[in-house]
């Protein structure tokens, strides 16, 4: 019975706070400005002309990338990828964080046994109330009033930072599946590079080899002899120097697949990837929904923002809802018998005097934090839009340069035959051979090189709009 009581007293105690808590919720106000998008002049249309129709942002991944086994790279560093695995765990605690900033909304209920152990039994110094040597039991309680929205200002803040994270949490997505494919595609590169400079070293051998019986017969000079030692050694080191990179950047693709250095998987060579023929870029207004680093920089504004109110309202008298309920005996036997009760509710009122300055200059701090985040926010904007402009214009140019580069190895091709030919009717010397066959290998190094880069432009421009979310 007596227990029921007591269980009663805090329901009714709780019912109490409660209702005055309500009323004075709806009569209360949140300080600080109330956070709105920063208007940013964006333009209609991105000035590199480009193909109509939906944003190639809105592909996924593996639409865009064709490739079966740069697909299975992609994957692989979706699930494996260190920094990632990082930026998940920060998602993790921002969520638990958002949890605890709600739940300062609650009532703080606290309870407080006791039981001596040691000790000289006495007698209570005023009635109805515990020594510290007596058996009691107690149940605090504790609500601040948001009366200015210090608890929402922080909540709103809290939830600001989460979405901040999650939106970080999309941008590494991006940033890897860009970071992939672009080593993947410089890894074909090296690829074919050196499977080019490795026929040019074969051919400098066998020419050497012919040039060493030549110059023993004297049909040769010994200078003619040396030119060809030259390149052929100048073959072997452009071999060791493309040996050396690949190994290197197979070493930097497995890091972003999140395992030790080792050799990477290929698919099709890099004349063989498939490309889109048609590239639409979408509107430059849809960035400022999609693109996750600009949301993510938004969010820590809105969070800014939301800290300036926090600050205001620390800076003012805190009120709360306080009371406690208990029972205390000097014994065990007699602790829920009559007169053994006690309690006390009421308004707690709380305001900073010595710490009011300090309160001052961290709202000033705050504000200033603000004022960074908005510049951020703007900054970070600027340069999405112009990451999509340098991805169209390196798109719209690298066609050019690729039929270019197509034409001029089929001119030098047919320019070494020549000079060969010559060379057999004893009209030129070999060094124009030697000549030829330097400019063939730099003309279709540099096809390669384009081909790569067209690779790599559309990698950008997909990264650049926002794509590639998705795992």
């Amino acid at each position: 019975m007596k227990i029921l009581y007591h269980r009663q007293s805090i329901n009714l105690l709780l019912r109490w706070a409660y209702s005055l808590f309500s009323l004075l919720m709806v009569t209360a106000c949140a300080l600080g400005p109330d956070y709105r998008r920063p208007t940013i002049e964006v333009a209609e249309h991105y000035r590199i002309p480009h193909a109509e129709g939906e944003s190639i942002a809105n592909l996924p991944w593996w639409e865009l990338f064709q490739d079966k086994v740069l697909q299975q790279l992609i994957r692989q560093a979706l699930q494996e990828n260190k920094d990632l695995k990082r930026v998940i765990a920060s998602v993790e605690e921002h969520q638990a964080r958002l949890s605890i900033a709600r739940m300062d909304f609650a009532p703080q209920l606290e309870t407080n046994i006791n039981a001596p152990v040691i000790g000289r039994m006495g007698g209570f110094p005023f009635p109805g109330f515990a020594t510290p040597f007596n058996y009691f039991g107690q149940v605090n309680l504790n609500w601040e009033i948001d009366i200015w929205g210090r608890i929402r200002r922080s909540t709103q803040a809290a939830l600001a930072e989460l979405v901040a994270q999650e939106a970080n949490r999309r941008a590494i997505v991006l940033s890897l599946v860009g970071a992939v494919a672009q080593s993947y595609f410089d890894l074909l590169q090296l690829d074919k590079q050196l499977e080019l400079a490795q026929q040019i070293l074969h051919s400098w051998e066998e020419s050497v080899a012919i040039s060493d019986a030549q110059l023993q017969h004297g049909l040769i000079s010994k200078l003619e002899n040396d030119q060809l030692q030259a390149e052929r050694a100048n073959a072997a080191a452009r071999v060791a120097v493309l040996g050396r990179e690949m190994v290197q950047k197979e070493n930097e693709l497995s890091l972003l697949l999140g395992k030790s250095p080792n050799s990477v998987l290929r698919g099709p060579a890099i004349n063989e990837q498939w490309l889109s023929p048609e590239i639409p870029a979408g509107l430059p207004s849809e960035l400022l929904d999609r693109r996750p680093d600009i949301l993510r920089d938004e969010q820590v504004l809105a969070a800014a923002t939301a800290r300036i109110g926090a600050t205001k309202a620390a800076r003012l008298p805190r009120i709360s809802l306080t009371g406690f309920l208990g029972v205390a005996s000097p014994s065990l036997s007699n602790l829920l018998l009559s007169n053994s009760q006690f309690g006390v509710g009421g308004l707690g009122l709380a305001a900073p005097i010595l710490n009011a300055r300090a309160l001052g200059f961290e709202q000033k701090a705050v504000e200033a934090q603000a004022k960074q985040a908005l510049a951020q926010y703007e900054q970070t904007a600027l340069i999405a839009f112009k990451e999509v402009e340098d991805a169209l214009v390196a798109i719209r140019t690298v066609k050019d340069q690729y039929k270019a580069n197509q034409e001029q190895v089929k001119a030098l091709q047919s320019a070494l035959q020549i000079a060969d030919l010559r060379y057999q009717s004893g009209l030129t010397s070999y060094v124009d051979v030697l000549l030829a066959k330097r400019s063939l290998f730099d003309a279709e190094t540099a096809l390669v090189s384009t081909q790569r880069f067209h690779l790599v432009a559309l990698v950008q421009l997909y990264k650049a709009l926002g794509g590639g979310w998705a795992p």
